[in-house]
This record gives C-alpha cells, sequence and structure tokens, in this order.
C-alpha cells in the first residue's frame, strides 16, 4: 500500500465522536461549493459529493439547507478557504486549513495555538511543499467487483491509490468501501466515472498527503504535538489539519 494508505489509517480513527465539529465544517465546504458553483447538483459535482457526505455522516437536513440558504444570502459574509502553515515542537510540520469570513480572528487563533506549545506560525510555502494535494474519493462496494482490474481501469482517469477498508458507523453497523486517491486535477473525471459506472457515492474531497519521512516521535513529544493539533482542530474556523509526524501505528 501507498502513503495515502499508511497515512488515513490514523485520520479514520477520528471520524466518529466530533459529530458537531463535522457537521461545522461540511456546512461550510457546502456554502463555499454553492457559491463557487450554483445550488443545483447537476451541475455542480462538488456539490454532489458534499451532499452525499452530508447524508453518510447523518446531518440533519436543517443544516444542509441552513449551509446552502447561507450561500445564496448577499448580506451573508463570504467564507474564504485559507491554508495555513507552521511548525510545531521538534521540527512537525502543520498544514492547516481553515474556511473562513474574518482572517483577522482565523490567523490570530491558528497562531496564538502555535504559541502555547512552543511552535511557530510560518509563512505561505514554509511547509506547503512538504505535502501533496489529493483528490480522494470513498465508495460503497460492489458485489462481485475486482480491486486489482478496478485499479487498472481507474488509472486512466487519474486515480493513483485504491484500497478496500471496512467503515464502521457510530451504532457499530460496518460497510465494505473503497477508497480512491487521485492527482488533485483528476477529481471530475474520477467522480464521473464513479457516478456513470453505478458506485454508491459516500464522500469526494481533498486531502493533504505528506510526500517526505515523517517524524519519529516520543511518548511524551507526541502529547504535546497531540495537544497542539487538538487545539486547532477544536477552532470552529479550522477544516482540516495535516501534520508530519508519524501515525503512532506505525512506530
Amino acid at each position: 500500500m501507498g502513503r495515502a494508505f499508511e497515512f488515513r489509517k490514523e485520520r479514520k480513527l477520528k471520524r466518529w465522536g466530533h459529530m458537531a465539529r463535522t457537521f461545522t465544517k461540511l456546512g461550510k465546504e457546502i456554502t463555499i461549493a454553492v457559491k463557487q458553483g450554483g445550488p443545483d447538483v447537476t451541475g455542480n459535482p462538488r456539490l454532489r459529493a458534499l451532499m452525499a457526505e452530508a447524508r453518510s455522516e447523518q446531518m440533519p437536513k436543517e443544516n444542509i439547507e441552513r449551509a446552502i440558504k447561507k450561500a445564496t444570502e448577499s448580506k451573508q459574509g463570504d467564507f474564504k478557504e485559507i491554508i495555513y502553515e507552521g511548525f510545531g515542537p521538534y521540527g512537525v510540520a502543520y498544514l492547516v486549513e481553515a474556511a473562513t469570513d474574518n482572517n483577522t480572528r482565523t490567523v490570530a487563533n491558528v497562531r496564538s495555538y502555535f504559541n502555547k506549545c512552543g511552535g511557530s506560525l510560518g509563512t505561505t510555502g514554509s511547509v506547503g511543499f512538504m505535502f501533496d494535494r489529493k483528490c480522494t474519493f470513498r465508495v460503497k462496494e460492489k458485489e462481485g467487483v475486482d480491486l486489482e482490474e478496478l485499479e487498472l481501469e481507474l488509472i486512466d482517469y487519474g486515480v493513483e491509490e485504491l484500497f478496500r477498508e471496512e467503515e464502521e458507523d457510530k451504532d457499530g453497523n460496518v460497510t465494505p468501501v473503497i477508497v480512491m486517491y487521485g492527482e488533485y486535477a483528476a477529481y471530475g473525471q474520477i467522480q464521473k466515472y464513479i457516478e456513470e459506472n453505478g458506485y454508491e457515492l459516500i464522500s469526494g474531497g481533498f486531502e493533504q498527503i505528506p510526500n517526505v519521512d515523517l517524524k519519529d516521535v516520543t511518548e511524551e513529544q507526541r502529547a504535546t504535538l497531540d495537544k497542539l493539533t487538538g487545539m486547532l482542530e477544536d477552532d470552529e474556523d479550522v477544516t482540516n489539519v495535516y501534520t508530519t509526524m508519524k501515525p503512532a501505528e506505525e512506530e
């Protein structure tokens, strides 16, 4: 398996138990998608994928409708997607994605989290080169599908890595899922293949995958870094946090 598979093992463990934060994140992404591509899901593939993810996360219908309405109300401030770069302690690089209508507030908060944990907020480009932005899709596995044949077929559509995982929801139900990673620019054509070939889309989006050797840390160092990550993730403007710290399972 490739780097995306190794990286995902740790991130997916955090999925459940943070429902309120997940709904906030999805709401902002839906608002941004509507502003960029309009409220018609037929002509807005990003919105279609987000709506599928919202359903899979059991996001209340009223939350979805509120996010769409916010995008169409001119009096509402615009959410902008911003990436902050910095270093935590022990030389671990951080890439922080945010969706905010007030960059002054958000950057001040993010800087304070780094400072409190012995890190520092950097300038644009200071760590971004350590990550590759990939598109990623999760689909329900169809009965009888051969993953090797599917991967060979999808290479022509821009898929670089494909694997199966069992996904457990908050009620303990297990669903076999196929996870696909590809180049950022391949998002549209991969989604088109998924939809035209009868796969049920669970989610589609983007992730930042480290392209450098991940940092080994001690248990004590990990505790400090996890504190910083937690502070960042708890900020209502932050949507994703990526680091170059080696996942605990790999040490």
